[in-house]
């Protein structure tokens, strides 16, 4: 049985001492459970920090929780409707219960870059992460919404979605 609580201070860990991005921290936090290495989970979710490489788009714990919802209701045969079906009703389950909780799952909305529902786009950044300074923890709100995605994750495991 995993300790959500655990779990959740692990992929706050990450991200904030470590440096990994939202998306690998939310990963990084489970990646054990699916019997995926490190090096594997950090690379394979490397692109959807901020928003998706700093596109500002979907919000990159969002994503993460995406991505382990591919390990906790698998789809890999396209073939296989009720598969899909699953993993995409799990996706949107979870995607939804963090939206409740934070008013949205668009990084830039959730960074406060645009209103929340805004179909504005961000201002254009830089490909270059941001360093992590205190000023950086303080303006950004990524370290709990990371680890709200890793209790959302850890609660689905918990209730059956690992296959």
């Amino acid at each position: 049985m995993i300790n959500i609580e655990e779990r959740v201070a692990k992929a706050k860990r990450l991200f904030k001492e470590e440096g990994y991005n939202c998306c690998q921290a939310v990963v990084l936090a489970y990646n054990d459970v699916f019997g995926i290495d490190n090096d594997t989970a950090a690379a394979l979710s490397s692109g959807f920090g901020g928003g998706m490489g700093r596109m500002r788009e979907v919000c990159g714990s969002v994503s993460g929780m995406v991505m382990l919802a591919g390990l906790m209701a698998p789809a890999a045969d396209p073939s296989i409707k009720v598969d899909r079906t699953r993993n995409y009703a799990l996706v949107q389950e979870m995607a939804e219960e963090f939206r409740a909780m934070n008013g949205s799952i668009v990084c830039k909305e959730l960074l406060g870059l645009v209103p929340m529902g805004s179909q504005a786009a961000a201002a254009k950044e830089s490909p270059e992460p941001s360093d992590r300074t205190p000023e950086y923890y303080k303006k950004r709100p990524c370290e709990e919404l990371v680890g709200i995605a890793a209790r959302i994750v850890g609660k689905r495991i918990i209730d059956g979605f690992q296959d």
